[in-house]
């Protein structure tokens, strides 16, 4: 017999976070970001939180309703470029930002969530990114040390799940969630549908139940594009 890791709603799934956590959240862009808990976080209030995240949303949606209400102490990323007040506060000194090329970032966290502690990388080299860090060399190229990433949560959104936590994701979708939903001490997946246990084909689940402690079927996603970009109407002469 499995067990449930159902809860009663976003309030059940996001208690116990509390200030000065780490939280990894899934997405790209505003594609698979877990729009409910991100909500309940800002209800929640809490203060001085280090975000692991690709990037931190648009002004006004997603983490940037963290960033307006500076709840954010520290932003862990890979962009920042969609985000005036994300780039207002790097910028003025008001936020933390530690900021890592994006396959780096994905390899941290799925490192995290495998137990391996640290992996070489050529990405990253030469730049800023490598300051402070062992510098090794392989096959005559050189590499630098980068450690794994976990948080206290790690928040995920996924298209289909189950009440033992499996989970499958859409599309794009899919990008940082499975890496991050290894990688938290609790993982909260918040899925479009939920079904019964023994409906989801075991071939298609991108992460096993295993990996996830509390799962809520999410309401109200709001499928928002983050840069729309249109064509003049030219009506028929």
């Amino acid at each position: 017999m499995s067990i449930s890791k159902l809860v009663s709603g976003v309030e059940e799934a996001c208690s116990g976070v509390e200030d000065g956590m780490t939280l990894m959240l899934g997405g790209f862009g505003l594609c698979g970001i877990p729009e409910n808990c991100i909500e309940q976080l800002v209800k929640l209030e809490v203060k001085d939180v280090t975000c692991i995240s690709n990037n931190a949303g648009v002004d006004g949606f997603g983490l940037g309703k963290l960033l307006s209400g500076h709840q954010i102490r520290k932003m862990i990323s890979s962009y920042v470029g969609e985000n005036d007040e994300f780039e207002r506060q790097m910028l003025s000194g008001e936020l933390e930002v530690d900021l890592i090329p994006q396959g780096s970032l994905a390899e941290r966290c799925r490192a995290g969530g495998a137990g391996i502690p640290a992996f070489y990388t050529p990405a990253g080299y030469g730049t800023e990114v490598a300051e402070g860090k062992e510098v090794r060399e392989f096959d005559g190229k050189p590499h630098i040390l980068e450690s794994a990433l976990t948080a206290d949560f790690a928040f995920v959104k996924a298209w289909k799940g189950d009440a033992a936590g499996n989970l499958i994701f859409k599309a794009t979708a899919r990008n940082f969630n499975p890496m991050m939903a290894m990688a938290g001490k609790i993982t909260i997946a918040e899925v479009e549908e939920l079904v019964p246990l023994g409906e989801l084909d075991p071939n298609e689940i991108h992460t096993p139940g295993i990996f996830v402690q509390r799962i809520f079927q999410g309401k109200s996603f709001e499928k928002r594009i983050e840069q729309r970009t249109v064509r003049p109407f030219n009506s028929p002469s």
